[in-house]
């Protein structure tokens, strides 16, 4: 990434139109923002000068401050002279002569606290305008907490700023934050008429950070702002800065817009040194590190366009598979084998565009636009001409391999083969097959219409073609690639399978399972392990278990809780009865059938009461689950089936739920030490057997004092 810079060009009108060049997304930097300053002192400076206008290249404003120019050498930031926030008020909101902001494309971040600190700000309708600060454990550090109540009003921000919501230009327009719409061509030229309306005094010369009109009284404020706190500690109770932020805002309405400035910087700088916002920093990178795949994405290949994909069967898993590509322009065909079942995900492909459109995340129109990409069949007749056929039906071996045959025969040659399997070997699956270099794996999360991750599998006769091209379509369908060898479970499932035996090795010792499952949810897990067996099912869970017993049998732990419940038909969710009871609305309630069950687990598992067990912490339960899973990671590792410790960091995160703020699994291990890790499963090993037994690779990283995250990364991309 180049460091960035302003462009100034001095118009006949006296306009000097100033440009930020800073590409892809013209963020702004240190460097920016030298050469921004330089240019507003030639203009304040210069008799031919009468107003400024602010845009950006290339039909982009601002994506917000460039994360990584916080670790700018200490002589960029000093070559600056005054703080971005400083620069703000004074150069530019302070300036002599009146600012305009002209936005396309982006304003975010900093881009929209640059345009708020302008004296009016004109805008493209569909320019997105937003504040996303505190998905980084931030809060906005240039005036943004101070400003953007002051031209759209106390709610609107505080959901804007909280929420990380952006909106439109039209709609920022309706809400006083854009003072008018311009289309893109017209947009500079309407911005320096304004401008020179303003240096005129035809237009009101406002200084956004002194404006009260938009403010509620003292009393409603609080009123508006304890309630805010009451939601949000509902809703983030693991976290601080959507606080800090609330808090901020408080100052400047109560004590005045100076002193909510320096609350603001200062508490920005104690969020940049948290450990919240160097987790979701981390997650920040390394999702966009995802797609870049040492020996595949740099070595020159160009993405072939997938523009229709045949699905075989019809199910959960497939009709959400195309949901998520009809719902982004790709033509599907949708194969079961027999009308009823054809009609059956048909029918769900529907329903699941309609539940798009409630949510706001599709228009009607647009439901029906994409419906109309999907064509049910009964037969392989049409298959011909598609780039990419996924095989997405149940877990049965045998059925995977009649399919890839059928699919090799009608498919054309360039066609690639992929399986939607969750556990069963990819070499199994196409050995009847002579096409193995077309063959991969497209694992998706249920429901896939909504979970972001996709999990692309390879084998070594893969061909680095198929992986570009299923990455390319990753971004098409708008998920988030992580790219994998193969092995049973692959990464994402199998570095998670020790969760639950984790889970039900604590309950056959004694602890209560609602306990363990509230542990987690207040950890910051969507739900705790028992009630997502009730969701994937104990037919599911019990089939897994079984793949990883035969494949991994020497660290397994074996229960009969799950099986004899299984027996009982109590199968989870779907069949409202497993650990939980659901009532009509799937709602969750305990079930007081599964204590029956959980004794004669215990009864047969053999183990004693423990007062060690019995006096374990939540905290204590977290880890007992959670390490294991840090184990395989490293197994993962350590196997190559993962190249990058990061990539399990955001599978972890949007394959398993594992809480955003504390980093991905690995790199919440780290913040508590490698050492500290190994030492506890030591000790649980020497307590309750070789399931708990730290791997060599995570045992000499805890030996020689390594991380689990960047030492390792390092030692594979020298491989």
């Amino acid at each position: 990434m180049g460091k960035g810079k302003t462009e100034m060009a001095v118009g006949e009108d006296g306009v000097a139109v100033m440009s930020i060049l800073n590409p892809p997304v013209n963020a702004l930097s240190f460097h920016v923002l030298i050469s921004l300053a330089k240019h507003y002192e030639e203009a304040l400076r210069r008799d031919d000068v009468k107003a400024i206008v602010i845009t950006g290249s290339n039909g982009r404003f601002c994506g917000g401050f460039d994360i990584s120019a916080f670790r700018s050498p200490t002589s960029a930031k000093e070559k600056l002279k005054v703080t971005p926030n400083e620069f703000l008020t004074y150069y530019v909101e302070g300036g002599k002569k009146p600012t305009v902001a002209a936005i396309d494309g982006l304003a975010l971040g900093g881009g929209l606290e640059l345009a708020m600190a302008c004296h009016a700000r004109l805008s493209t309708s569909y320019a997105q305008l937003g504040l996303p600060e505190l998905q980084l454990g931030l809060i906005p550090g240039m005036g943004g907490t101070q400003r953007l109540p002051r031209l759209i009003g106390l709610p609107k921000s505080l959901e804007m700023m909280i929420l990380s919501k952006s909106i439109k230009g039209k709609e920022a327009h309706s809400l006083g934050l854009i003072d008018a719409i311009a289309s893109p061509i017209d947009l500079i030229s309407a911005s320096r008429v304004w401008a020179l309306q303003i240096a005129d005094h035809k237009r009101p010369w406002a200084k956004t950070i002194y404006r009260t009109d938009k403010l509620p009284s003292s009393k409603e404020a609080r009123e508006i702002l304890n309630f805010a706190r009451a939601q949000t500690r509902k809703q983030a109770p693991n976290v601080k800065h959507p606080l800090v932020c609330i808090d901020v805002v408080e100052e400047g309405i109560i004590s005045g817009p100076q002193a909510g400035l320096i609350k603001e910087i200062n508490c920005s700088k104690e969020l940049q040194a948290s450990q919240t916002s160097k987790s979701l920093i981390h997650v920040f990178f390394s999702q966009r590190a995802t797609s870049k795949v040492p020996g595949i994405t740099n070595i020159g290949l160009v993405p072939r366009n997938i523009k229709k994909v045949a699905i075989v069967g019809g199910g959960l898993m497939g009709s959400g598979i195309a949901t998520a590509l009809i719902s982004n322009n790709v033509l599907v065909i949708l194969k079961e084998i027999n009308e009823k079942f054809l009609q059956a995900g048909i029918t769900r492909v529907r329903e699941n565009l309609q539940n798009l459109v409630k949510k706001g995340h599709m228009t009607q129109d647009g439901m029906e636009k994409a419906f109309c990409l999907l064509n049910g069949v009964l037969d392989y007749e049409q298959f011909g001409d598609v780039n990419m056929a996924i095989e997405a039906v149940i877990e049965d071996l045998s059925l995977k391999q009649q399919i890839f045959c059928d699919l090799e025969k009608y498919c054309n040659s360039d066609c690639i083969l992929a399986t939607n399997t969750s556990t069963i070997d990819l070499h199994l699956i196409g050995q009847k097959t002579a096409s193995q270099d077309r063959i991969a794996g497209a694992h998706f999360f249920s429901p896939a219409q909504v979970m972001p991750l996709l999990e692309i599998v390879r084998t070594p006769n893969t061909s680095p073609q198929v992986v570009v091209d299923l990455l390319d379509l990753a971004k098409k369908i708008r998920k988030t690639p992580v790219v994998v060898r193969n092995c049973t479970g692959f990464a994402v499932n199998r570095m998670f399978f020790p969760y639950t035996q984790a889970a039900v090795m604590l309950v056959d010792h004694g602890v209560d399972l609602y306990r363990i499952d509230q542990a987690m949810v207040d950890f910051g897990m969507p739900m705790g392990p028992f009630r997502l067996i009730d969701l994937v099912g104990f037919g599911v869970a019990a089939a897994t278990g079984a793949q990883y017993l035969q494949s991994f049998p020497e660290r397994c732990y074996k229960s009969t809780l799950i099986s004899s419940m299984l027996q009982d038909k109590r199968t989870g969710e779907a069949f409202r009865m497993g650990f939980y009871i659901y009532d009509d609305k799937r709602q969750a309630s305990t079930n007081p059938e599964v204590a029956k069950y959980v004794e004669k687990s215990r009864r047969l598992s053999g183990f004693a009461p423990d007062s060690m067990i019995a006096g374990l912490t939540d905290k204590d339960i977290v880890e007992m689950l959670f390490f294991p899973v840090v184990n395989e990671a490293c197994r993962v590792l350590d196997e190559g089936i993962s190249v990058k410790s990061s990539d399990l960091d955001i599978a972890s995160i949007m394959g398993m739920g594992f809480p955003s703020y504390r980093g991905g699994i690995l790199f919440w291990a780290d913040t508590m030490g490698t050492n500290y890790v190994y030492s506890r499963l030591m000790t649980w090993c020497e307590l309750y057997g070789g399931f708990f037994k730290p791997c060599n690779y995570l045992a000499e990283r805890a030996i020689r004092g390594f991380s689990l995250g960047a030492q390792i990364d390092r030692a594979k991309s020298q491989l």
